[in-house]
């Protein structure tokens, strides 16, 4: 809507909407093939996303609250354990105890057995 404008209401043409819709393809599928996951999660969070596809479209229409509703995977990355150790912080030790870590065994008596217990 523009300053001056005495309509309440202003719609973007059927070409208008063709472009913005095209530009916001190129922009995302650059996002995400030049990012590895993590990364494409960190810009989704702040919606930084939005803004690049707001800026890169004022020319066109100007556009306003524009964010990435949903997300759908196409292709599942490969599997790797120190990848996904990565994310969730764990770093890249794919299950090998390092020195202090390590557990030792516990001595119990002759005829141990553990209670019985009533749920599980």
């Amino acid at each position: 809507k523009r300053n001056n404008q005495i309509r309440k209401t202003s719609y973007a043409q059927h070409q208008q909407v063709r472009q913005i819709r095209k530009k916001m393809m190129e922009i995302m599928t650059r996002e995400v093939q030049t990012n590895d996951l993590k990364e494409v999660v960190n810009k989704l969070i702040p919606d930084s996303i939005g803004k690049d596809i707001e800026k890169a479209c004022q020319s066109i229409y100007p556009l306003h609250d524009v964010y990435v509703r949903k997300v759908k995977m196409l292709k599942k990355p490969k599997f790797e354990l120190g990848k996904l150790m990565e994310l969730h912080g764990e770093g890249s030790g794919a299950g090998k105890p390092s020195g202090d870590e390590a557990g030792t065994k516990v001595e119990r008596a002759d005829g141990y057995e553990p209670p019985v217990q009533e749920s599980v």
